[in-house]
């Protein structure tokens, strides 16, 4: 039974494979409108589309792989941008602190070309170690005629004192150090008082008159009356006023020198030939005084 069966199946086969032949012989003769074998026809259309299709996946392999390599390129130049733009801005930084010591010190020449006093320029090198005493260190010396107690100034003002010269360099004790004190007056009232630091930023005016006229914002400057600070460089601003019994208990100042961002001073080397006029003219007045005293 399986032996007919099978002989059946094969028989179904050829049939059908004579009848494909017959179709295939049929086609080859007859033709399209255009006059190409029907058969022709059908062989181009089917191989069209699987070329198509074969076009199709080469392009889409073709247009991957070339994204890939775009895609590497444009990484690689971003990676390079970013490297550029990091050399940019560390440039840019080093552009603008070049940028802030010229105007640093324009302005301190500025100032010494506008002041009377005979001054020297020099460098901050250091900070002091110890919070405690407020202190920075400078590139000049006693080579360059630098002494104790000279003052420090700088285009906004007072900075403090010398107070210990070396050959190349000397400490200055800065006007906040808790030990520093400075003869002071109130700009607008000229009520005249003692500045002195508290160790931290700010300064306290003490024995100012009961009945002087002060007011926060008021201007404070050196009176000179100290031997040490030139008359009339700025001190601060007055920040609070406290009064306790009719006194004046506590007068807080606003320093007008930034002393975290000190990096040129200058430093006076003698004083103002109004100055010692003036010195001069008192202590005239003094001993004129005196002699009329013992007559």
């Amino acid at each position: 039974m399986a032996v007919i069966i099978d002989i059946r199946r094969r028989t179904g086969y050829l049939f059908l494979a004579v009848i494909v032949g017959h179709v295939i012989l049929i086609s080859t003769q007859v033709t399209t409108k255009r006059g190409v074998p029907m058969l022709e026809a059908a062989v181009f259309g089917v191989f069209s589309e699987v070329q198509r299709a074969a076009n199709g996946v080469t392009m889409g392999v073709r247009g991957t792989w070339q994204d890939y390599f775009a895609l590497r390129q444009v990484r690689t130049e971003n990676e390079q941008l970013k490297q550029e733009l990091g050399e940019l801005r560390v440039r840019l930084q080093e552009e603008r602190n070049l940028a802030q010591q010229s105007q640093s010190l324009q302005k301190l020449l500025d100032l010494k070309a506008t002041t009377t006093l005979m001054t020297t320029g020099a460098g901050v090198i250091a900070g002091g170690a110890s919070p405690e005493f407020r202190t920075m260190t400078i590139d000049k010396g006693t080579h360059e005629g630098l002494r104790a107690d000279m003052a420090v100034i700088s285009p906004a003002g007072v900075v403090g004192r010398v107070i210990q010269p070396n050959t190349r360099a000397a400490k200055v004790q800065l006007l906040i150090d808790r030990n520093a004190a400075a003869g002071a007056l109130i700009e607008r009232t000229r009520a005249q008082g003692v500045v002195v630091g508290t160790g931290a930023d700010e300064l306290r005016m003490d024995y100012v008159a009961g009945t002087a006229d002060v007011k926060a914002g008021d201007v404070v400057v050196t009176s000179g009356i100290d031997g040490i600070y030139p008359k009339g460089f700025v001190i601060g601003q007055i920040q609070s006023v406290s009064r306790g019994g009719g006194q004046y208990s506590a007068i807080v100042i606003r320093p007008a020198v930034d002393f975290t961002s000190l990096e040129a001073v200058l430093i006076v080397l003698a004083p103002s030939p109004a100055a010692a006029d003036s010195g001069g003219l008192a202590a005239t007045r003094g001993k004129a005084g005196a002699d009329q005293d013992r007559e």
